[in-house]
């Protein structure tokens, strides 16, 4: 079994990704296929992991919104002809720098604990 640690790196290094490939901007998300894409395998990925975070963590961490991440994941898998490339792109550009600054603090957190 992986470690809380472990999710909550995988999260990060998906929204790092995710980072890279919008370093283009809106316009360049709009028109690649390509990028919008690899978004949104990234974020699938990403709520997969938060998916697999311990109820503990969740629980003592519990201004994440972890049941909206869970949520995403569900539409992502269940109704992707349904995904709006607007709404995805206000994730990344807007929701995206929310979590990563909660991620990290739970990443330096357990880090600290760790050792």
């Amino acid at each position: 079994m992986k470690s809380d640690f472990f999710y909550i790196a995988h999260i990060l290094e998906c929204v790092e990704r995710i980072g890279t490939y919008c370093a283009g901007g809106e316009a360049e998300f709009f028109a690649s296929e390509m990028v919008q894409d690899a978004v949104l395998r990234n974020l699938q990925v990403l709520a997969e992991s938060s998916q697999r975070v311990s109820e503990e963590l969740k629980a003592r961490y519990s201004r994440v919104d972890w049941r909206g991440l869970s949520g995403f994941r569900n539409v992502v898998v269940h109704d992707y002809l349904g995904i709006n490339t607007a709404r995805i792109w206000h994730i990344v550009s807007v929701d995206l720098a929310e979590l990563k600054r909660q991620m990290l603090e739970i990443s330096n957190e357990l880090g600290r604990s760790a050792t």
